[in-house]
């Protein structure tokens, strides 16, 4: 799929500003975006679309990333998700791989480095290789 197929990514992060920001970089790129506040909000929305990519938060209040991830992998619904993360931890690394996410990207992390996860979550199958923030690498 080429981003300018107009892929519809979700994002889900309790924070606005980084809902705003996720929002404006992914529609500068030409893909189709809907932000949430919460993991249940998205879950709710799954039954009107299915988006091509999640882009969600680990620590949420409420739902949690993985929580989410459990949600979708009990329903059957197949979505790749990139996780984001404040935190520092790097067993997060290999614990969203685990729990069937594709990528996990720290924060602060550049634009460049969203969209090209984003552009390899929606070309390949399975885990990403190679991405520097997948894997503890």
């Amino acid at each position: 799929m080429v981003a300018n197929e107009r892929a519809a990514i979700a994002v889900v992060d309790d924070e606005a500003g980084v809902r705003t920001m996720l929002r404006r970089v992914l529609r500068q790129a030409n893909y189709e975006v809907a932000a949430f506040a919460s993991g249940d909000d998205f879950l709710a929305s799954l039954a009107v679309r299915v988006p091509a990519c999640v882009i969600l938060d680990v620590h949420m209040p409420g739902l949690s990333g993985f929580d989410v991830l459990a949600q979708l992998r009990t329903t059957g619904r197949i979505v790749p998700a990139v996780l984001i993360t404040a935190s520092d931890d790097r067993a997060l690394d290999r614990a969203v791989l685990d729990a069937g996410g594709v990528a996990l990207l720290h924060k602060p992390f550049a634009s460049d480095e969203l969209l090209a996860t984003v552009n390899a979550t929606l070309h390949h199958d399975g885990h990403i290789s190679g991405n520097r923030n997948a894997g503890g690498r």
